[in-house]
């Protein structure tokens, strides 16, 4: 596919998503108004400018803010199984929509083509699960302790959620929290990384043609964007009573402190340092296939890349050749170009921390056996490609300790039994993701039990990477302790509310006081 080409199918996917050169950054729905300064993309594919955002000022945000308080008091008050028909419409949209914005993820984000079109999948999915869920949010009914009484609880919506995304899945963990949010009946207010503005642009487009279209508020859904400084807006608003944060270790703890000190609530999900375990029993070439793809998918940009392989010692060897020998077949380059494996890093930035990450395990004793580096020249333009990169190295080392969210992969050896395996696992901070290669049945049930993995996901026989809708997705430790998407999810965008009704003609009192009138 020449150049010429490609950038006609980029231009022709910014104008089905109606992304402009210049978009406002602030909607409230159809009501596109910013006030703040401009925020430019550049694709990290090419380098070149996709378009540009005005960012949010604090008088744009107090717009954002009525329309969205204004909008929950009649949203709240639709039946539930009527909010799961707007999400259904809403994910026949994005069906409407896969390709380009599948294409305009890549483009912006610089993840593969495919992995595109699977993050909007993941969108699809999510209201697809959504529209079941609309018809069950259920409660409990308790028997009461006091005759002729009646005791149950039940849900309600919670207001307005803030949603504070990351730039690695910049629509998908979006939708996770926002179709939830909608058929629980809470209205959004989403600011995205200031790396991908131009995604949230064009989920706010097709989110508000559905409400524009049923004639429901538009500050059902809102969009803010800038840096830091705009997310700050809704940690220390009281009126936004749960943020869902996804991002770095450092940036959750200061929304946690900020949410805490008005004692909302938070949802964090944050940094990863996943590992897999190979023990003697595993199936190499499954294991090979996992940790690569696991590694370098995303470029290594995903919460859930693998960063460790944790290997016995009898089959170390065997696996370290086979990691070699497949790196050697990976091919880095255009991600719209579909031959290609890895893509290119979100920036030049995050190629820093790559280069020092590779300096910093040599420098602390390990060893690069598949050596790094930036890609230069043609098809490189933009300073952003790099090669993934493996180096065996200690557990114990800072930088294997640290999430690097680039493609390096780090080898680590352990000897006796799993147990061993898994003490190197668990001696991390983070707890997000982690698997166990094995066909010992005895291993992966360990590596399942209490005294087993302390991630809030563990996989036997397949890698750390990805998550189906169905489960309830998020991880422990410093990763934040968050859950998002399936299961029972949905309980953290409600409120819980206990309710005894007294059917009789008598009122008796707890603890069996008497208080005769």
């Amino acid at each position: 596919m020449s150049n010429i080409a490609r950038d006609f199918e980029i231009q022709e996917a910014l104008e089905k998503l109606g992304i402009k050169a210049l978009n406002n950054g602030t909607s409230t729905g159809s009501h596109n108004f910013s006030s703040g300064d401009e925020l430019a993309s550049y694709s990290p594919v090419d380098g070149a400018l996709i378009g540009k955002v005005r960012t949010t000022s604090k008088a744009d945000y107090e717009k954002v803010m009525d329309a969205a308080t204004s909008a929950f008091k009649t949203w709240r008050t639709k039946p539930a199984p009527l909010r799961g028909e707007i999400v259904r419409q809403f994910g026949d949209k994005l069906r409407e929509l896969k390709e380009p914005l599948g294409k305009l993820v890549s483009y912006e984000m610089g993840k593969s083509y495919q992995e595109g079109l699977g993050e909007v999948q993941e969108m699809i999915d999510i209201c697809d699960f959504a529209v079941g869920l609309s018809r069950q949010l259920h409660g409990l009914t308790m028997h009461s302790e006091r005759p002729g009484h009646r005791m149950y609880e039940q849900y309600h919506p919670l207001g307005v959620v803030g949603i504070i995304s990351a730039f690695n899945f910049p629509v998908a963990v979006w939708a996770w929290n926002t179709a939830l949010a909608w058929i629980s009946g809470d209205v959004c207010v989403w600011k995205p990384s200031e790396k991908t503005p131009l995604c949230g642009v064009a989920c706010q487009n097709i989110a508000a043609a559905v409400f524009k279209e049923n004639n429901l508020p538009e500050g059902i859904s809102c969009l803010i964007n800038g840096d830091y400084r705009v997310g700050e807006f809704m940690t220390h608003d009281k009126r936004v009573p749960l943020v869902s944060a996804t991002g770095s270790i450092r940036m959750g703890k200061i929304v946690a402190q900020a949410v805490a000190a008005r004692l909302g609530k938070s949802l964090l999900e944050l940094g990863g340092n996943n590992a897999i375990i190979v023990t003697p029993d595993a199936d190499i070439k499954m294991t090979v296939i996992g940790a690569v793809f696991g590694a370098v998918g995303t470029a290594g940009q995903r919460c859930t890349s693998t960063r460790r392989l944790i290997i016995h010692e009898s089959i170390y060897n065997k696996v370290k050749d086979a990691l070699v020998t497949a790196y050697k077949q990976l091919r880095t380059g255009n991600p719209l170009d579909q031959n290609n494996h890895v893509g290119p890093l979100i920036d030049t930035d995050a190629v820093k921390m790559y280069q020092q990450a590779l300096h910093k395990v040599v420098e602390e004793g390990g060893m690069l056996i598949v050596e790094g580096g930036v890609l230069q020249g043609p098809g490189y333009e933009s300073g952003c490609y790099v090669k993934p990169a493996i180096a065996e190295a200690n557990n114990n080392y800072g930088i294997v300790q640290h999430e690097t969210f680039a493609p390096v992969l780090y080898l680590l050896k352990y000897s006796g039994d799993v147990e061993n395996a898994i003490a190197i696992q668990n001696g991390v901070v983070q707890g997000l993701s982690s698997a166990i290669m094995t066909n010992n049945l005895r291993e992966a049930e360990y590596f399942l039990s209490t005294q087993g993995s302390d991630c809030g996901i563990a996989n036997v026989n397949i890698g750390t990477s990805g998550a189906e809708i169905g489960g309830a997705f998020g991880g422990e430790k410093e990763t934040g302790g968050g859950r998002e998407s399936g299961s029972d999810a949905w309980k953290i965008y409600m409120r819980r509310q206990t309710n005894t009704i007294n059917y009789t003609t008598e009122l008796p009192l707890a603890q069996g006081i008497k208080f005769d009138l």
